[in-house]
């Protein structure tokens, strides 16, 4: 029987950082991603099976009705989910896989597996995140708005949950990713 992998769950609010993060300590460890479906479109510079599993609302929803997510939640009027064999067929193969999710969706894994490691990406300051997410440039202010009152309720959810077992503050990007790149190869 091969080597049972390592899960690693990374979550964050919305604008944190942590697709950064993640893609490079993704290269430092050689831990795989896990590519998550949603029903959102494709930002600039986005690709299917590579960002995400874009997908229609119809066949997102008929994956949840066929038990097929790891994890699965609405968040802002779309959908986004953890496809399960990919990451069973990691698991199995002794691989470390890595899923960038929410908070929500991180205590449906905890349920699920709860040998998981679970780390929690914060910004140095809700400023800060605000300042980041107005940087960014996909938000008018009523979005970002809500981003932020959600980011909120996702910390302190998250914070309380005695789910996480690491937090990352991503202050200092280079110091952001050898934390987690530690974590993950650990």
């Amino acid at each position: 029987m091969p080597e049972r992998g390592k899960l690693v769950v990374v979550t964050g609010p919305s604008g944190v950082g942590k697709s950064t993060i993640l893609e490079e300590a993704l290269a430092a460890t050689g831990a795989q991603f896990s590519v998550s479906a949603t029903t959102r479109p494709p930002r600039a510079g986005e690709q299917d099976g590579r960002d995400y599993r874009f997908l229609e609302r119809a066949a997102f929803e008929q994956m949840i009705a066929d038990g097929e997510l790891l994890e699965w939640a609405e968040v802002f009027g779309r959908y986004y989910g953890t496809p399960a064999a990919p990451v069973r067929e990691a698991l199995a193969a002794g691989r470390t896989i890595v899923l960038d999710i929410d908070v929500q969706g991180a205590f449906q894994v905890h349920e699920k597996m709860p040998d998981a490691t679970f780390v929690l990406v914060v910004p140095p300051s809700e400023a800060e995140l605000a300042r980041r997410l107005r940087g960014r440039g996909t938000e008018d202010e009523q979005e970002l708005a809500r981003r932020l009152a959600k980011a909120d309720e996702e910390l302190a959810a998250a914070r309380s949950s005695g789910v996480y077992t690491h937090e990352v503050v991503n202050d200092e990007l280079d110091r952001a990713v050898r934390q987690l790149a530690e974590i993950v190869a650990g």
